[in-house]
């Protein structure tokens, strides 16, 4: 079944063939039924068009705006994907009293290969799910537990010095990908499995002191989702095939318990998720790999959620996580797109508490010499290309060493990060001096 597995969703025959098909079927809907005026149904399809607008719009607001699901609104491009895909099933209906019995099926397959077509472009716009097995998950299903032989040994050093490193024999020609829970001693929070990538240089007789990524995932989703969507390990592979098989070693967290929830990466009512990552990861990762324990070689990164998460941490606690990689990060922290709405849920009647954990204030009042912060958002994505250049202004004025990217052709996805990782993972070589 490994055939099935690799069939790709975000390009490749299937793609292109429900794309042809989708286009197809709805073509087939806007044709008359015979016992109906071309006039008469014409005037149904811009009613049917214009009700799959309407309903669209109005539970998208309602989501935003009344059940809070999305503390930002949906990219445009999405939303113009679901009308075509509501505006079939409204023609199926329509269809349906109208047709006789076996041309029924006919319909009702034409509405579904509209609706698959929408599915399939929405996938393809986020770039999360690229292949059938990112979308079922069976891949991640045989990601092994982290087994004792690749934990630290008590009194284990951190390793030889990074810095003119050569491997003592052959290495692996890739890392590896393990899971494990990350338990809450400190926060009390009891979330998802995280994953670790071990580069291969963890594999050397002669290992070094191997630097420190952690990275957060969007929201909703999860740690899988760099797996998947981010593609990282085999972006980590390429980087450690250029760079003698030296790579970060990169943990992957929890910092929500859930798909659909959000603390914010702050200690609040809600959680306490700032104490997770800036206490109970770290003591994990120290504890538990064999790394370098300097925190000057540790760095925290994101997308999305996990960008606007990186940059708190790397601003509140500078002294875990010296450098930042936040793709499409927000500009502060939300659960809602009311800012009021936020407080009440995780401050309730105690709003400077809220202000004074956002890095834009922590950036006001701190200096960040020692710090280096790079920073992506869509091209196509302006709300967040805003709240690019807005946290690109304050951390190069408080002292950060500042790249700051636009990337081409991207929206509000993945994309965002799987265009620059590679650069990315190069600004942090290049400050913690990990030379090929």
């Amino acid at each position: 079944m490994d055939w099935f597995s690799d069939i790709r969703l975000t390009d490749g025959p299937l793609y292109w063939s429900v794309l042809v098909l989708g286009t197809g079927a709805a073509a087939l809907l806007l044709v008359p039924p015979r016992c109906a005026p071309a006039r008469l149904w014409l005037a149904r399809i811009v009613v049917a068009a214009g009700a799959a607008f309407a309903l669209v719009a109005t539970v998208h607001w309602a989501l935003i705006n009344v059940f809070t699901v999305f503390p930002e609104d949906l990219p445009d491009p999405v939303l113009m994907w679901l009308v075509p895909a509501v505006t079939a099933l409204l023609l199926a209906l329509l269809r349906l009293p109208r047709t006789n019995w076996p041309g029924r099926g006919g319909v009702i397959l034409a509405a579904l290969l509209v609706v698959l077509l929408s599915a399939l472009q929405i996938n393809a716009y986020f770039g999360l799910n690229r292949t059938v097995s990112d979308l079922m998950g069976t891949a991640l299903a045989r990601i092994p537990a982290l087994e004792q032989d690749l934990m630290r040994r008590s009194g284990e050093s951190d390793g030889v010095p990074l810095q003119g490193w050569k491997p003592d024999g052959e290495l692996p020609a890739g890392g590896v990908l393990r899971k494990s829970p990350i338990p809450g001693t400190s926060s009390g929070m009891n979330n998802r499995d995280a994953y670790i990538y071990l580069p291969p240089a963890y594999f050397a007789r002669n290992r070094p002191a191997l630097p420190v990524l952690v990275l957060v995932a969007g929201q909703p989703g999860g740690p899988a989702d760099w797996l998947t969507g981010g593609a990282i390990r085999g972006h980590l592979d390429s980087f450690a095939a250029a760079h003698g098989g030296l790579a970060p070693v990169v943990v992957i967290p929890d910092p929500n318990g859930s798909q659909s929830a959000n603390t914010m990466c702050m200690d609040s009512k809600i959680a306490k998720a700032d104490t997770y990552l800036s206490q109970d990861v770290p003591r994990w990762i120290s504890s538990t790999l064999a790394i370098d324990t300097n925190h000057s070689h540790w760095a925290v990164g994101g997308f999305s959620f996990g960008g606007t998460c990186a940059v708190q941490m790397g601003t509140r606690h500078p002294d875990v996580f010296a450098d930042v990689l936040a793709f499409s990060s927000e500009a502060e922290p939300a659960i809602a797109k009311e800012r009021q709405k936020t407080i009440d849920a995780s401050f309730p009647g105690n709003p400077e508490e809220f202000t004074q954990q956002l890095p834009l204030e922590i950036m006001k009042h701190q200096r960040f010499e020692a710090s280096g912060m790079y920073l992506t958002a869509g091209q196509n994505d302006p709300e967040f290309v805003g709240y690019l250049h807005t946290l690109a202004t304050a951390a190069e004025g408080a002292g950060f060493t500042v790249r700051a990217y636009e990337v081409e052709h991207t929206g509000h996805s993945w994309d965002t990060s799987s265009k620059r990782i590679a650069d990315a993972l190069q600004f942090l070589a290049d400050r913690w001096r990990m030379q090929p």
